[in-house]
């Protein structure tokens, strides 16, 4: 496979970040971002950006491209994603690409889903129904007619559960039907992926550990400073995972402690839901990682299982 490019996948908090600057540094490559919360600008610390030191000495791509008020989706990724690919294969460079949003993945590695279009009218209707009957009740309604898509959408996602409601209104089939598609046998482009993978009660230690960082770094400042600004997030930036929970507790609707709980449960969620996404993609070489194993053996074992891969 073409070793030009190279995507390191992994569950949140899993390494994969530090892991692919540095591989990126070791080549001289430059790196894509696989992320749906990073392209927003000035939502750094709950979103876990590398650190600007990092940006300045390596070059990344799709960070920091949207304002916080814009949405954003995978079809605009896509775009973006292969404008990228060409400006730096144009400069006879490798590519390291690293993420963890695995329907972005997904779409890179196999294709866009296509599913049906839009219809206005149901989404209306299904949106006045999360209004009035709460969203819990439709993620319930999710499950009976699509286990597999309840599955992998959080409870708290109305976007993707409104849309999920509406492929089933619109086909009769649930939306997972039709994202079989993804499973082809290989990438579109000659990626070599490497997939990190720890144990559940290690990665669970992680994120914990994550979401205290998060917070003495000024995660509160940081979704008050957001807060303040002209234009009012979307929908999307203001139901990411540490975010959504630190506006209701500067609403009062909760207290602190009780919203760095459901950061750390939301999180913990959300890395399940990326295990069995990434169950799913073809040709990833896994490194698995000991609780004891050192960042420098880790990164030692991925330069190996590229040249042994060559």
């Amino acid at each position: 496979m073409n070793s030009s490019m190279i995507l390191i996948l992994g569950v949140t908090a899993s390494g994969k970040g530090r892991a692919a600057h540095d591989l990126a540094e070791h080549l001289g490559a430059e790196i894509i971002s696989i992320d749906s919360m990073k392209v927003y600008r000035r939502m750094d610390i709950g979103t876990g950006k590398p650190p600007k030191a990092a940006q300045e000495r390596t070059k990344y791509h799709l960070i920091d491209i949207v304002e916080p008020s814009e949405s954003f989706n995978v079809g605009r990724f896509i775009d973006l994603a292969n404008d990228a690919i060409n400006q730096i294969k144009s400069r006879n460079k490798p590519i390291v690409a690293v993420g963890g949003t695995a329907l972005y993945i997904k779409a890179l590695l196999y294709g866009l889903f296509e599913g049906p279009g839009n219809d206005e009218q149901i989404r209306s209707q299904l949106r006045k129904r999360a209004e009035t009957e709460g969203l819990e009740k439709l993620h319930r309604e999710l499950s009976k007619i699509d286990p597999p898509a309840a599955g992998r959408i959080s409870p708290n996602d109305t976007k993707r559960i409104i849309r999920a409601l509406e492929v089933y209104e619109l086909t009769g089939q649930g939306i997972s039907t039709f994202q079989q598609q993804f499973n082809a046998e290989k990438p579109l482009d000659d990626w070599r992926i490497i997939g990190l993978r720890r144990e559940k009660t290690e990665e669970s230690k992680r994120i914990n550990s994550r979401v205290k960082k998060m917070i003495e770094a000024g995660l509160v400042e940081e979704v008050k400073s957001l807060l303040a600004e002209e234009e009012p997030l979307s929908q999307q930036a203001g139901c990411a995972i540490g975010y959504a929970e630190m506006i209701d507790y500067l609403n009062g609707k909760i207290n602190m402690e009780d919203a760095v709980e459901l950061i750390k449960k939301n999180t913990r969620r959300l890395a399940k839901n990326q295990r069995t996404w990434f169950k799913t993609f073809k040709n990833v070489n896994w490194v698995d990682i000991a609780p004891e194993e050192t960042y420098d053996e880790v990164f030692s074992h991925i330069k190996t299982l590229l040249k042994n891969t060559e």
